[in-house]
């Protein structure tokens, strides 16, 4: 087994320990996958992910997420995953610039990245700006469950602007 397939392999066994809620397994192996090869791009993804998400600790995901794209930027994971993160901590100017980047990322899901966009304006109140992005969201989508989200989420924003 090459190295980076066995990688690969730590990386598919954290994740399991992860869906399965062992996020200190998840987390020694990831450490672990780090101490190997600190140049894993991935693995700082999935340990910001924990950090994050399971563990609360924003300022460190963060820091983790920033190493995942210093190492591996064309990992599209980390684009969503950290978009969510600026987006919870209202970093709207890094989060515009990292959905910029994002778009031309090979692999990414542009309807995702047009659904954080519109997430960010409307969280502004920029409420025109938001139903330009759900709009462009639900046309490059297949995904019926996405379109539906997209459109509740313009039909929101209409309601928003009834009130002002």
């Amino acid at each position: 087994m090459d190295h980076l397939t066995k990688l690969e392999e730590m990386l598919h066994r954290a994740n399991d320990d992860i869906k399965n809620g062992s996020y200190d397994e998840a987390t020694n192996k990831l450490e672990k996958i780090i101490d190997i090869d600190p140049n894993f791009g991935k693995a700082y993804n999935h340990l910001g992910y924990l950090y994050e998400v399971k563990f609360k600790e924003y300022e460190k995901g963060e820091t983790l997420y920033k190493l995942c794209l210093e190492k591996s930027p064309m990992y599209p994971s980390v684009y969503y995953n950290y978009s969510i993160l600026l987006s919870t901590l209202g970093k709207w100017k890094e989060l515009q610039e990292l959905l910029d980047i994002a778009l031309n990322i090979p692999g990414i899901v542009k309807s995702t990245i047009y659904n954080e966009y519109a997430i960010m304006y409307e969280q502004q109140g920029e409420l025109d700006k938001a139903i330009e992005f759900y709009k462009k969201c639900a046309l490059s989508t297949l995904d019926k469950n996405t379109l539906t989200r997209a459109k509740d989420s313009l039909d929101r924003c209409k309601m928003k602007q009834e009130l002002i």
